[in-house]
């Protein structure tokens, strides 16, 4: 059965960083020819995409509101990847999910809050 599991959230005040770990199971083709992507869902909103994790030379890219702040990696032989999150604001309030196809992780809190 596949599935991921996020860990690394918590709350943290604004300016402060969190790394974001994602460790999936069951699958049963190699972990590095997943892309996986981060989403994320404030209060209220729908789910955004914050980040994608490719499978080729672990290329990124960002939504514009987290960009030079945020930092995905992966490191494949712990079929886990990661998002560094850095000079997190308030707004960056979230639970934070990864994905890839349809399997989706259970979530974990972020709050930045003073």
């Amino acid at each position: 059965q596949v599935q991921f599991v996020e860990s690394g959230g918590g709350l943290v005040q604004p300016g402060g960083s969190l790394r974001l770990s994602c460790a999936a199971s069951g699958f049963t083709f190699p972990f590095s020819t997943l892309v996986i992507e981060w989403y994320r869902q404030a209060p209220g909103k729908g789910r955004e995409l914050v980040a994608t994790i490719g499978s080729i030379e672990s290329t990124t890219d960002y939504v514009e509101s987290v960009k030079g702040r945020f930092t995905g990696s992966r490191d494949n032989a712990k079929n886990t990847v990661f998002l560094q999150m850095n000079n997190l604001r308030v707004e960056d309030t979230a639970v934070y999910y990864c994905k890839t196809g349809t399997t989706w992780g259970q979530g974990t809190q972020v709050t930045v809050s003073s």
